[in-house]
């Protein structure tokens, strides 16, 4: 997923401002393991939409107004092939919902560092 920094900031916030509680149906024998007896919950935040690393970089390019120079390679020890962000539990309790598309986060990003660096 590609999530831009402002909808992640949201869905802390939305979390932060919801006081976890105790799961009163917890069962210990058949536990869930995204669910405990404890008062906390951990949240997936993500935009909750793939996208592929050539698109990624197609944006940037649009927003740059000039192509990359790609050396392609096999997939390295570490890398994930695929990510997508579940967000439907933080959906379901907060009322997250991502706003920000790729092509407006990158172009937002690429104005900043512009107007930050000066470039």
């Amino acid at each position: 997923d590609f999530t831009y920094i402002d909808d992640i900031v949201e869905g802390v916030i939305r979390v932060l401002d919801k006081n976890a509680a105790v799961n009163a149906e917890y069962d210990a024998i058949s536990a869930d393991p995204a669910t405990s007896n404890a008062p906390y919950r951990v949240f997936n935040i993500g935009n909750h939409q793939p996208v592929e690393l050539s698109r990624y970089i197609e944006v940037i390019e649009d927003c740059l107004g000039r192509k990359a120079e790609k050396i392609l390679l096999p997939l390295q020890p570490g890398d994930v092939p695929d990510t997508c962000a579940d967000v439907e539990e933080l959906a379901r309790d907060t009322g997250y919902a991502p706003a920000t598309s790729v092509e407006q986060g990158v172009a937002r990003f690429v104005d900043w560092y512009r107007d930050y660096y000066r470039v």
